[in-house]
């Protein structure tokens, strides 16, 4: 697999900023616990440095006995590497990207920015999940919600190997698909936004579908979703809970 060069603008650097020191008064100061933002992935200050594979994220592909290996480099079946802002995804096998520090629960709103580079005649899906639970073992289950090339989205749940359809795919004009004018990439921004009674889901600001809250899967780890044979940047990864 060759390591594809992105024509995206970058983010500015961000300025390193060492507080200043102060005097030891003596007394002992509580260290207080990270909040649930600061454990976040930043797509701004990936960890694990610029060109790396990301720190602290874990692929699962579809198939646990499907041969694979992810990094950041050219050997690599699934190329995953922090390329600010963002993050850069080639597969390789489908699965999902999972970072420990990204979940949600009761009313939130989860959305990202995904460009897609040519696709050629494929049209594999690609978009978030969310609601991840047991994701390391047998009992996993999420819900995704994707697009594909041609201008189409899907909702589906997945329990352990089985899948469910909760939004088969339906065409909507507000999904942008590659072509001749895209230029290098085409982008999608997807949002999630749970609420007390509705699941509604968007693409570039436009609802494109709705659930019933309680007929979906909501609590747990969001991340991306991407089948086979894609190459995406991924420039930003949001969760706000409310």
């Amino acid at each position: 697999m060759k390591q594809l060069t992105v024509a995206l603008a970058c983010a500015a650097c961000l300025a390193a900023c060492t507080p200043e020191a102060t005097e030891n008064s003596g007394e002992a100061v509580d260290a207080q616990p990270p909040s649930a933002d600061t454990m976040r992935p930043d797509a701004n200050d990936p960890a694990g440095g610029e060109g790396a594979m990301p720190a602290d994220w874990t692929f699962r592909p579809d198939r646990m006995d499907h041969p694979h290996a992810v990094g950041a480099d050219t050997t690599a079946d699934v190329f995953f590497a922090n390329m600010t802002p963002g993050w850069h995804v080639t597969t390789g096998p489908a699965g999902i990207f999972s970072h420990s520090g990204s979940t949600a629960s009761g009313s939130y709103a989860a959305s990202s920015d995904i460009h897609l580079f040519d696709p050629g005649d494929r049209r594999e899906a690609f978009g978030l999940f969310f609601g991840g639970t047991g994701l390391d073992g047998d009992n996993q289950a999420y819900t995704y919600f994707l697009i594909r090339q041609g201008g189409q989205f899907l909702v589906k749940e997945r329990t352990g190997t089985d899948t469910r359809t909760l939004l088969d795919w339906t065409s909507n004009d507000a999904i942008a698909s590659f072509d001749a004018a895209s230029g290098s990439s085409v982008m999608n921004s997807l949002m999630i936004d749970v609420g007390a009674d509705t699941v509604s889901f968007s693409v570039n600001d436009v609802r494109v579908g709705w659930l019933p809250t309680d007929s979906v899967r909501t609590g747990g780890l969001v991340g991306f979703r991407v089948n086979h044979g894609l190459n995406l940047h991924i420039s930003s990864l949001e969760v706000a809970q409310r």
